[in-house]
């Protein structure tokens, strides 16, 4: 399906890029970057401590990553659309309700149904969208989609002045109704499979296809189809999932521990705040960089060029206290580029080794092992800062794991479209 401009047409597939990027933009920033907004406020009204308040974070993390199986199941059953309507549509009433919570377990039911809504507009479900409709641009669309979430963080000077000059009760019925009007409508742009409008993924034409006599364009076009079952009885599976969660073990340490690192080390809380601010910015050299890259190299050699970039960030960071600020302009470019690069390169490489057909169950069980890394990561941090009192064998630790992750991944197999 393409839509016509006078001469020139444009894939529909983009549009699918367009709106889920900006699905991503505003409920991440809402919902996940914009919620240190409201932390203050809502532990001062109640006097709630910070421990109470961030446990729903805490919450939120786990019942998104214990979902994640089930959303991937039912965005191959039902479809993108109506999944990223659905979210939208509890996202939003869920910010609603948060406006009129007067107790903790309250607050804790309102933050687990933004949690369901968070969960069907999460990463299964646009990663699937997408995948549905690009193999040979599949990176670069990813990359793209991906960037918006990241975007998300520049939300966050907005939602502190909505917050600051209205109260955070009716920001968040401001931000409740901002979903419904934002999110809604750019989910109806979403269509499920091209081959249901006619056409093949990437704008391809059957007959093109059909009538190619070059190897490499049947190669590039065959439709691999793997079951759910099938792909967790596949070694390839565990080796990117088992990759992918060693890496989140890193990245949740670090993206936890960042501010409180610079903190202990003597560097100002604006700055650390700065520093905390930077990571998702540079990520999107990462998801647009990998993107390019991705469509251009196996994309095995690109998740080990994105772990080892992300394991010298964390080499870096290890030795800024005795060598200098200067390090971490350095740090953010590489593990800031790695950290984005990898969420580009996990769909891809799902992708790859499994298909289409059943894409978002495949990569929903894969971001289920990757919640598994997200909770071990922070509270290990913490840990060995506790018994050592220094975070430095923590980075160099990170370091390791993420040595690790390319061992596994550079020793998965091939895939059997590259």
């Amino acid at each position: 399906m393409n839509v016509e401009r006078g001469r020139a047409k444009i894939f529909y597939g983009w549009w699918i890029v367009v709106s889920t990027s900006l699905v991503f933009l505003y409920a991440s920033g809402i919902v996940y970057f914009g919620f240190t907004a409201v932390f203050e406020p809502i532990a001062h009204e109640f006097g709630w401590s910070y421990t109470q308040v961030s446990l729903a974070t805490s919450l939120r993390g786990l019942e998104t990553g214990l979902l994640a199986p089930v959303v991937g199941l039912l965005v191959d059953r039902w479809g993108p659309r109506r999944l990223l309507f659905f979210g939208s549509s509890v996202t939003g009433l869920g910010l609603i309700l948060l406006s009129v919570v007067g107790s903790l377990p309250t607050f804790y039911g309102v933050i687990f149904l933004i949690s369901i809504g968070g969960s069907f507009t999460g990463h299964a479900v646009m990663m699937t969208a997408i995948a549905n409709w690009f193999k040979k641009r599949l990176a670069m669309a990813t990359g793209i989609m991906a960037s918006g979430a990241a975007l998300g963080g520049l939300l966050i000077p907005l939602i502190v002045i909505i917050v600051d000059r209205y109260g955070w009760r009716t920001a968040m019925i401001i931000f409740g109704l901002g979903t419904w009007v934002v999110c809604l409508p750019l989910s109806l742009l979403v269509r499920d499979k091209p081959e249901n409008y006619g056409c093949l993924p990437d704008g391809d034409e059957y007959q093109t296809v059909v009538a190619s006599n070059d190897s490499a364009a049947i190669k590039k076009n065959l439709d691999i189809n793997f079951t759910a079952g099938a792909a967790l009885r596949n070694r390839a599976f565990w080796h990117v999932t088992l990759a992918m969660t060693f890496h989140a073990i890193v990245t949740s340490a670090i993206l936890t521990h960042v501010m409180p690192y610079l903190s202990d080390i003597g560097i100002s809380r604006l700055t650390a705040s700065l520093v905390g601010t930077a990571i998702p910015i540079t990520s999107i050299l990462g998801r647009l960089g990998f993107g390019w890259l991705g469509d251009r190299m196996e994309m095995r050699r690109a998740a080990a060029i994105g772990f080892a970039l992300s394991g010298l960030g964390m080499f870096i960071f290890a030795y800024i206290a005795p060598l200098g600020l200067w390090l971490l302009v350095p740090f953010l470019l590489t593990f800031g580029i790695g950290f984005g690069g990898s969420v580009t390169i996990r769909a891809v490489l799902l992708s790859r080794y499994f298909g289409r057909e059943k894409f978002g169950s495949i990569l929903g069980f894969t971001i289920g092992m990757m919640t598994l890394g997200n909770i071990i990561g922070a509270p290990l941090a913490g840990f060995i800062f506790d018994r050592w009192h220094s975070y430095q064998l923590a980075w160099l630790g990170c370091a390791a794991l993420s040595i690790v992750s390319i061992l596994i991944i550079v020793a998965a197999p091939r895939s059997a479209t590259e």
